[in-house]
């Protein structure tokens, strides 16, 4: 923290995303400012749409932010609630995420712990897996690792089969390579043998299908790693009950990134 009397230095930073972004973002504000007859701000759409992606994928504080751009701390705050629900009310929905995921040769599912910060009411959020505090989210990824979707964020101490992706793709008959956390997930979901304490230990076959199983499934871990680049997720630092529009958000900005959106 810096001293009594000191004063705060602002910088200049590199976001790595391309100007489409930026200016989809910005014509999503500027919108929302016609609808409600805004007259002024203190920043233009294109600033306010900055001043997020900088929150979003670097994962600047809302002190950097206000400092940054010179606004209060509190307006920065509600720019980017402003901006993260006008991004979330865009991402696709399980049903459009199942039925793309149903026109690739397979999927890939996989889990991942987003941190947070201890709360109050920690025992939900206590994943036992991870050994910390998180929220759960269930990543979906075609078979080159590129991200289709990802689930709501739930309570770490939620088990990954209780989600109801797994549910929707198996209904819908995709094939789906999961780790042994979705042991027992059952329909189209393919899991690697794994060994019981009490059985015969695992045959050479078994063995050389689950290390091909898992060559395959690591190109899952790209998605993952793809979520992970938006710095806020490395450990959120709002309220959880957030975390599900953030990563929302986070979807919207990455498909507008991958020209999914264009046109």
């Amino acid at each position: 923290m810096p001293q009594p009397g000191a004063s705060l230095l602002s910088y200049r930073a590199a976001i790595p995303l391309s100007n489409r972004t930026l200016a989809r973002l910005a014509d999503l504000i500027r919108a929302r400012r016609a609808e409600r007859r805004c007259r002024w701000r203190r920043l233009s759409a294109g600033r306010q749409a900055l001043l997020v992606l900088a929150h979003l994928r670097n994962g600047d504080t809302y002190t950097q932010l206000a400092s940054g751009f010179s606004i209060g701390t509190a307006t920065a705050w509600r720019y980017v609630r402003e901006s993260v629900d006008l991004l979330a009310a865009l991402a696709e929905d399980l049903h459009a995420a199942v039925a793309r995921a149903g026109r690739l040769a397979y999927a890939i599912l996989d889990a991942t712990l987003i941190p947070i910060d201890r709360l109050a009411d920690q025992k939900p959020y206590y994943s036992g897996k991870h050994r910390r505090h998180g929220l759960n989210v269930q990543v979906l990824a075609d078979p080159i690792g590129r991200l289709v979707w990802a689930s709501p964020a739930l309570p770490g101490a939620v088990h990954d089969l209780t989600i109801g992706l797994i549910d929707a793709l198996t209904s819908a008959g995709v094939q789906v390579l999961a780790d042994k956390g979705y042991q027992g997930a059952g329909g189209t979901i393919r899991t690697p043998f794994k060994r019981h304490r009490y059985r015969p230990r695992l045959s050479s076959g078994q063995k050389a299908v689950n290390r091909s199983h898992a060559r395959i499934r690591a190109m899952g871990e790209r998605a993952v790693a793809t979520l992970k680049t938006w710095k806020v997720l490395a450990k959120l630092r709002c309220c959880p009950h957030r975390a599900t529009a953030i990563v929302q958000a986070v979807l919207t900005l990455e498909a507008i990134e991958t020209d999914r959106h264009s046109g």
